[in-house]
């Protein structure tokens, strides 16, 4: 084991198209550009919250360098089924971050639901990637764990 590790700095998503990746995540959820460059042999375009401007997340079209194009096709294929997971955000006011997902005509997967650990909903952007936004609540683990048991009892 290493630790020399410090910190999460790129989580990377795959998108089918990076503009309307932009239209989606910058004009609807609020992130910002913080890298585009074009290498040539792809396109380098990171988005950062303004709240959390040092984690990054790279908007990746699947396809070269990191996949053949057999494999490039399966990500797609399972990215549009919803298969390849997602992110999960956290916002200040859940209900007014809903309504902005459900004005850009985002697939909303659950609505606004109280849960032991906040009140959140579920979305897939416009590629089939899982967002999840959560307002949470000032509850420890152990009392979320609680809630949890005494629900299942």
């Amino acid at each position: 084991m290493t630790n020399h590790i410090k910190t999460l700095r790129i989580t990377t998503l795959h998108v089918l198209d990076q503009e309307e990746a932009l239209s989606f995540y910058c004009g609807v959820l609020g992130f910002e550009v913080k890298d585009d460059v074009d290498m040539g042999f792809m396109r380098w375009l990171t988005i950062a919250l303004p709240t959390d401007p040092e984690h990054l997340v790279l908007l990746s079209v699947p396809g070269a360098p990191m996949h053949d194009q057999e494999t490039a096709a399966q990500v797609r294929d399972l990215l549009t089924k919803g298969a390849l997971g997602g992110i999960f955000l956290t916002s200040d006011d859940i209900h007014a971050t809903y309504d902005a997902v459900v004005a850009a005509g985002a697939e909303i997967t659950q609505e606004v639901v109280e849960q032991p650990y906040g009140t959140d909903f579920g979305a897939r952007d416009p590629f089939g990637n899982s967002v999840r936004v959560s307002q949470p609540a000032e509850v420890s683990s152990e009392e979320i764990q609680r809630q949890y048991d005494a629900a299942r009892a």
